[in-house]
């Protein structure tokens, strides 16, 4: 009977239903702190970094085909020296792409060392004037 009471009242009563409040998001568990770390030992005070030693293969000399020397020069010169004169001459002849300056048009003397083609990439071209390196 009791219930019945209170669900008459319920019914009998109309007041706007409210809202439920907004929950709060979870709380994160706080992070876990480190344990207590002992003192460091003592190391052994450091040697001076020894000098970076050029790499042997990058260093020989090699002697570039006819097509490439009309662009560096006849003489035998290693893979380091030749990419530097290659990007003089490049610089040189503004040959580097005005918007995209990772391209190189190629002119007449580098059209044969590129493969005929008219612009490659910067990375590119190392990997062709490798082709032309004896």
């Amino acid at each position: 009977m009791a219930t019945a009471k209170k669900a008459t009242k319920k019914t009998t009563s109309k007041k706007p239903a409210k809202k439920a409040p907004a929950r709060k998001p979870a709380k994160k568990a706080a992070p876990k702190k480190a344990p207590a770390k002992k003192p460091a030992k003592k190391v052994a005070a450091k040697k001076p970094a020894a000098k970076r030693k050029p790499n042997a293969a990058f260093m020989k000399a090699m002697t570039p085909s006819a097509e490439l020397a009309a662009v560096v020069g006849e003489k035998a010169l290693p893979r380091t020296e030749v990419t530097k004169k290659l990007w003089e001459y490049i610089k040189k002849n503004k040959l580097q792409d005005s918007v995209n300056k990772r391209n190189i048009n190629a002119d007449d003397k580098l059209k044969p060392v590129f493969g005929g083609k008219r612009q490659v990439s910067m990375f590119e071209m190392t990997k062709l004037v490798s082709a032309h390196l004896k």
